[in-house]
């Protein structure tokens, strides 16, 4: 892991395999691992070199603008309440942490292996951020679904590779478009922000043909803080005189488009250890499921309840 700082804030290389190395067995990647998961890393790491990833990156984010832009009507559609708008297009619907709704991103959720994760209509309704079915724009952006199933699959494909280690997603690194033309991101501060163990912040940087795969809150619940999820955020541009931040014409019209995997346990996993994040949402004494766990936690931060 390599660090360097030319501002207040230092700057973190990810811990980086290889896709080469990740797909032989008899490879012993234990330290690398451990560097970027275990008790003294940042838990992430990226993958480099995986054949035919750029192309499918490029293919899905430079379709972001376009959803986008769709007209308001037709992404009322792509809506969908019940699931506490985890399955299509959701836009300011997610509270931050100041209790404030997020009105800075547009998202667009879907599982990229199963249309329809399950016909069961007890699992549909008692888990309905994890068990609706997908909706696709086909007929306004029919080119989504296709290049979000391929993006999605490839990183779960490699995603499993590591994901004996820990619960996890994978995170494709932003591009920045203006008038649906790419473009170099204007704010260097911009990105990934992680508070390290010592609880210094740290901007995390990697490739842009890399997959970067973080650890997620479960993985230190199942693990018993062996591997430990960070606090991290993603910092957007700001439009601050006192520093050199992208103002006037030169942000006018600027999107960053990123593409992000959740992987997880079953939704009926129980989870039996000791919970220390998010602990007020549990009892003492209470085993939760994956699913039960999820939706309390869901509850804390959308207003709508299914």
């Amino acid at each position: 892991m390599s660090l360097s700082s030319d501002s207040t804030v230092p700057t973190v290389s990810t811990v980086t395999i290889s896709y080469s190395e990740l797909k032989e067995s008899n490879i012993d990647l234990s330290a690398r691992i451990e560097e970027g998961f275990g008790p003294n890393g940042l838990g992430i790491l990226s993958v480099k070199d995986v054949p035919g990833y750029s192309a499918l990156r490029q293919n899905l984010l430079q379709l972001a603008p376009r959803l986008a832009g769709l007209p308001e009507e037709v992404k009322r559609e792509l809506e969908d309440p019940h699931s506490r708008y985890n399955f299509g297009w959701s836009h300011g619907k997610e509270k931050l942490e100041s209790g404030k709704l997020d009105m800075l991103k547009g998202s667009y959720y879907a599982n990229p292996l199963q249309d329809v994760p399950t016909s069961n209509s007890y699992e549909i309704q008692r888990y309905p951020s994890y068990c609706g079915s997908n909706i696709w724009p086909r007929n306004s952006l029919p080119e989504l679904e296709g290049a979000f199933k391929a993006l999605g699959k490839l990183m779960f494909e490699v995603g499993l590779m590591v994901a004996y280690h820990c619960d996890q997603y994978g995170l494709t690194r932003a591009i920045f478009s203006r008038d649906s033309v790419e473009v170099p991101c204007p704010d260097p501060a911009s990105g990934l922000y992680i508070q390290t163990r010592s609880g210094q912040i740290v901007k995390v940087v990697y490739g842009e043909d890399e997959i970067a795969y973080q650890i997620g809150e479960t993985t230190s619940i199942l693990s018993s803080g062996y591997l430990c999820a960070t606090p991290h955020c993603v910092r957007v541009i700001f439009f601050i005189p006192s520093r050199m931040a992208p103002q006037g014409e030169e942000a006018r019209g600027l999107e960053r488009s990123t593409f992000a995997l959740f992987m997880q346990p079953d939704w009926y996993y129980s989870e039996t250890k000791i919970i220390t994040i998010h602990e007020e949402l549990c009892l003492s004494d209470e085993v939760l499921t994956f699913g039960e766990y999820t939706e309390k936690l869901l509850n804390k931060y959308y207003d709508t309840k299914p």
